[in-house]
């Protein structure tokens, strides 16, 4: 069965996360995703680690974890950029192409031809994606923009991490570059939006996405919680700024989450606790007043938390309509039964033995997604590229491997 977009190729040049995740995305949906790399080098992250994938024998091979996990499904091609016969490679490659995706600096490609004004005339039908830290203008524009640094001037830090004046406050970054993570879901979203234009109008357009934009625009509440009051939200630790209670709690043996989001599930959980007389408290009735009064709810329901084990907790509260959740770690996560059902870990053939990847999120009933490949090695497809796409022969190959442009 064809991949829901299984008749697009797309051009990766892009390196590091924001990027290669949204082409994963597009790869996982059936797209033909041809990964342009530097001769020798490659991406970056194949290069990050400890730890790197495991051979056959259990040695280390050079394809780092942190490289998985964003290019599957992918191909692989060698091309050396300063070259202006690789230049003109990649041309042809965009003619014959749906989609570019790149996170070069602004005006990078410019000195080779490969940007978009320039590939638009030869490429009209070309969607051309440009990923950077702050966008195509504005003064920070020539900035190089990283995860972490976007999370910092972006605000996501300040409203992370421990309360000032608690053990251990301080602004924190998230465990996982999630910057990166939601700039790739919204390019994947705009690539798509914009081939659906295409549809209408036969022609590609550019794309200008910028982690600092997508930052800014992910802080959903906390945004509208400072342009509302004109203040500015300020670090809660596991707590929120605007449901109590929802966070964690201290059991007999370890800890437990309640998201409790209504005043119904708050009852719920206070009979449950033998203490039904808190539900009908003017103080904490309901969750305005209980976000009002959190400084005098929440030790009372620690003591309470405290009686019981996570475990006996888990049952009796979600029996009672209550969510709750354990804290797991990864390999917790990764053995918990749902998770095993959902089968969100797959393994995929790789030339160095076996290699892990975690499964999509996005269940399509008629166009599944399809786990076709493991991540490539370094310029894997480059010969199958010129042959198969652009119709070179065994002779033309073999002189751009001796001159060095592949």
């Amino acid at each position: 069965m064809a991949g829901a977009l299984s008749h697009i190729r797309v051009l990766d040049l892009s390196r590091v996360l924001a990027g290669p995740w949204a082409t994963q995305i597009l790869a996982d949906l059936g797209a033909e995703v041809i990964k342009i790399e530097r001769p020798g080098v490659g991406d970056e992250t194949r290069a990050w680690g400890p730890p790197f994938l495991k051979d056959r024998e259990g040695a280390d091979t050079t394809e780092s974890g942190y490289y998985l996990c964003a290019n599957r499904n992918k191909k692989s091609v060698t091309l050396d950029l300063a070259s202006p016969a690789a230049q003109e490679l990649l041309v042809q490659l965009a003619v014959r192409s749906d989609v570019l995706v790149e996170n070069f600096k602004v005006g990078g490609l410019r000195q080779y031809g490969l940007d978009y004004e320039s590939l638009k005339k030869r490429a009209p039908q070309l969607v051309y994606c440009s990923i950077t830290g702050f966008g195509q203008h504005g003064p920070y524009a020539g900035r190089a923009g990283y995860d972490f640094l976007i999370q910092g001037l972006g605000g996501l830090m300040s409203i992370t991490g421990q309360p000032d004046g608690e053990a251990g406050a301080g602004p924190m970054k998230t465990g996982v570059a999630v910057t990166d993570i939601m700039t790739g879901l919204y390019a994947s979203t705009a690539i798509l939006a914009a081939l659906m234009d295409r549809n209408r109008t036969g022609a590609g357009q550019h794309i200008d996405i910028a982690l600092l934009d997508v930052q800014i625009a992910c802080l959903a509440n906390q945004a509208m919680n400072y342009l509302t009051t004109g203040q500015s939200p300020r670090r809660l630790g596991n707590a929120h700024p605007n449901v109590v209670p929802y966070q964690d709690f201290p059991t007999a043996d370890g800890a437990i989450i309640l998201a409790i989001g209504n005043d119904a599930q708050f009852r719920n959980f206070c009979a449950v606790a033998g203490e039904p007389g808190l539900a009908d408290d003017p103080r904490f009735d309901t969750n305005a007043r209980r976000v009002k009064f959190r400084a005098a709810l929440l030790p009372l329901l620690r003591e309470i938390t405290r009686q019981k084990s996570t475990s006996t907790w888990m049952a009796v509260l979600e029996k009672a309509g209550v969510p709750c959740g354990p804290i797991n770690d990864i390999a917790g996560a990764f053995s918990d039964p749902h998770v095993l059902a959902r089968e969100l870990r797959r393994d995929l053939p790789h030339h160095r033995g076996m290699a892990p990847t975690v499964a999509s999120p996005i269940r399509l009933s008629a166009t599944p997604v399809e786990y076709r490949s493991a991540p490539p090695l370094l310029g894997e497809h480059t010969q199958e590229i010129l042959r198969d796409v652009l119709e070179l022969d065994e002779h033309e190959i073999a002189c751009l491997q001796r001159d060095g442009v592949v």
